[in-house]
């Protein structure tokens, strides 16, 4: 990671500009942006992209000005649990790939699945308790379906889109793999 906080800061930008405009594709409609999860590409691209520290913000930003600024998604619990979920994507991201001695496709991935399972968890546990403050309960099999059946094309989705990218950036140079 060779680039000034300064140009971090700007692909930051960026990456929130997109990650804003990225779940008018599904037309704001929640079933199909739980299915796709838009706002989830840019925050792991930030951590890959610029380190752990910046997807960290921009993953626990992004749900809440998208909730405020467009109303989607909602508030609570939503872009609550959701700020949590992609907070802890851009930092485990972030961190497993810059900690790793090669960096190539192959960490770009170890680091993605690492982050997938990481937020989802996060998020389980944030929606446990955000619903458990108004007296209401999530249950496993609620967990099963938001983390992992409904994201199965948002997951596959990002497991093709993401790398290609990175590996497209790197042979721009505007990144360098070290395999």
């Amino acid at each position: 990671m060779d680039r000034t906080p300064l140009k971090n800061l700007t692909i930051t930008a960026m990456l929130l500009a997109l990650g804003l405009i990225l779940p008018f594709i599904t037309g704001q409609i929640q079933a199909i942006g739980n299915m796709l999860l838009p706002m989830h590409i840019p925050v792991i691209l930030c951590g890959l992209i610029c380190g752990w520290k910046y997807g960290l913000g921009l993953g626990l930003s992004l749900p809440l000005i998208r909730s405020l600024i467009f109303g989607m998604p909602p508030m609570y619990p939503v872009a609550i649990a959701m700020a949590f979920e992609l907070g802890t994507y851009g930092l485990v991201v972030g961190l497993i790939y810059f900690l790793s001695k090669r960096r190539n496709v192959g960490t770009v991935y170890i680091a993605m699945i690492i982050a997938m399972i990481s937020g989802r968890i996060v998020w389980g546990i944030a929606e446990v308790i955000l619903l458990g403050i108004k007296g209401n309960t999530f249950t496993w099999n609620a967990f099963i379906s938001g983390a992992l059946l409904n994201a199965i094309p948002g997951i596959i989705l990002q497991l093709v889109l993401i790398p290609a990218i990175m590996a497209a950036l790197d042979k721009s140079k505007l990144i360098r793999f070290n395999s």
